[in-house]
């Protein structure tokens, strides 16, 4: 049922999600579609759509700068488009889409086409015309914006550009803001970058437990394609596109089976209603995310080596209280077993001193 997440533990990275609908994940059985309606499994794992035309790139601008050279993937695939919309589009009260990347926008016309509502954060500005253009034609339900989603809210110094601030972004929209204990106000969808992927997951997670970024405005559900060996989405869905708006051809044979290797995987994330509780809160999240980094530097080894630079408590009653034994691995525990290992610590009653902190926890913040 868990996936692997770019580096992370299949059990770590749907840490602070639930209802996921995990599409093409996992081992073969029924298990991994658990929860999953029919009708979306199809086209996500099924069948294999093929390669559809490259629609939308004759409208772009042909002369542009190359300067940024990092490759984009968007969604190419009609079909795997309409299969997309109602897995996004379920009756729970939103129909606000924020897409990454849209490009020629195949999935954007899709959504728009079924009355959705759609911000599109789109970093390369070739599309722009076009998706403008899009949006006229269909309704004026889609506002395009010259941005990057994933240097939403930077943290490091510096101008990154083009630069998104999410308080700006909820503002000019009228996003208003819902309790963590209600609905979603928002869903995002998009593709992970080719780079660093594991960093952004990271930084995802970093966002959900401080309760920053969009996730000052409640459960924004997430919906991302990220590479996964297992995944059931083949590429011949994808296309990669130079900034100038054309497909882009492998420099070698190798790079081509690399491409061919690289199946993406749907994963749809909404984080817990309860997700947070008396002991783990948007204040000391930094003390359990340290801890959870901690952990997985070495996650074939067993939790009982890693407690004692984690807690000054002694490590056979920290295993006792939250019932496992001294064999348990860490790459073995579930997204519960973190939590209640984390809890059990921070209210230990019998230790002024519960945790130990060394310059990891500088690096809390990625």
């Amino acid at each position: 049922m868990w996936a692997p997440t770019a580096g992370l533990s299949p059990r770590l990275a749907l840490s602070a999600f639930s209802g996921a609908a995990r599409l093409g994940l996992g081992r073969s059985g029924a298990g991994r579609w658990k929860g999953v309606p029919a009708r979306n499994r199809r086209g996500l794992s099924d069948f294999r759509p093929k390669l559809a035309p490259s629609e939308g790139f004759k409208d772009l601008p042909p002369g542009v700068s190359r300067s940024r050279l990092e490759s984009k993937r968007y969604i190419l695939s009609p079909s795997l488009a309409e299969t997309m919309v109602p897995f996004l589009l379920k009756n729970d009260g939103c129909d606000l889409i924020l897409e990454i990347n849209p490009g020629p926008g195949i999935l954007t016309r899709a959504l728009l086409q079924r009355g959705a509502r759609v911000i599109a954060l789109e970093s390369d500005k070739a599309f722009i015309p076009h998706l403008e253009s899009l949006g006229k034609k269909l309704g004026g339900k889609l506002h395009v914006l010259h941005s990057d989603f994933f240097k939403l809210d930077p943290r490091s110094f510096g101008v990154i550009k083009p630069v998104v601030n999410s308080k700006l972004l909820f503002q000019k929209f009228g996003i208003e803001t819902l309790p963590w204990s209600k609905g979603i106000p928002l869903k995002v969808v998009g593709i992970f970058p080719t780079k660093n992927e594991k960093k952004m997951i990271w930084k995802v997670l970093h966002d959900i437990y401080s309760c920053t970024s969009i996730y000052r405005y409640g459960r924004v559900q997430l919906n991302l394609f990220f590479n996964e060996l297992e995944s059931q989405e083949p590429w011949s869905s994808f296309d990669i596109s130079s900034q100038s708006g054309q497909q882009e051809k492998p420099q070698c044979k190798e790079s081509l089976e690399q491409q061919i290797q690289q199946n993406l995987c749907l994963i749809q994330l909404t984080p817990h209603k309860n997700l947070f509780s008396q002991h783990l809160t948007s204040v000391n999240y930094d003390v359990f995310f340290h801890m959870t980094k901690q952990c997985f530097l070495k996650r074939q080894g067993k939790l009982i080596d890693h407690l004692p630079s984690l807690s000054p408590i002694d490590a056979m009653d920290i295993l006792k209280e939250i019932n496992q034994d001294k064999t348990i691995k860490i790459i073995d525990m579930y997204p519960s077993d973190f939590k209640c290992l984390f809890e059990t610590i921070e209210c230990s009653k019998d230790h002024t001193c519960k945790w130990l902190y060394d310059d990891f926890m500088e690096d809390v913040i990625v």
